[in-house]
């Protein structure tokens, strides 16, 4: 009787340790594969941690009073007791144009215009 009921517990016995095997292999996959995620998330996270430290660098450094006047100087402003020069190019001379006197109309005859249109003055 035991040769009866030993071939069928050994037959469930390998289709349990199979069914066991499948799963295991099935979450050893998923390891791997969440395993790969995590390395993925981390380097995203080192990147965003490393750009906010240089972003700060640059927020402290924008802070300072010397980089304001570095940058104020960069962009042609002028510092505090300098006078301004504006330096002209070496090219064309800039002409500057003189302002014409407004025309003083004085009401005059027709008769008066005609006889300085035809004989002058």
């Amino acid at each position: 009787m035991k040769s009866k009921w030993r071939n069928p517990l050994i037959a469930i016995g390998l289709i349990l340790l199979m069914v066991l095997l499948v799963d295991f292999n099935r979450r050893m996959e998923e390891l791997d594969r969440m395993n790969t995620q995590l390395e993925a998330v981390r380097a995203q996270a080192t990147a965003v941690m490393e750009t906010q430290t240089a972003l700060l660098t640059d927020v402290d450094y924008a802070n300072l009073d010397e980089s304001v006047e570095e940058w104020a100087y960069t962009n042609k402003w002028v510092r505090v007791g300098e006078n301004p020069v504006g330096v002209l190019p070496l090219g064309e001379a800039v002409s500057t144009s003189t302002p014409q006197p407004a025309l003083q109309t004085t009401d005059m005859p027709n008769w008066r215009l005609w006889l300085e249109l035809f004989f002058g003055d």
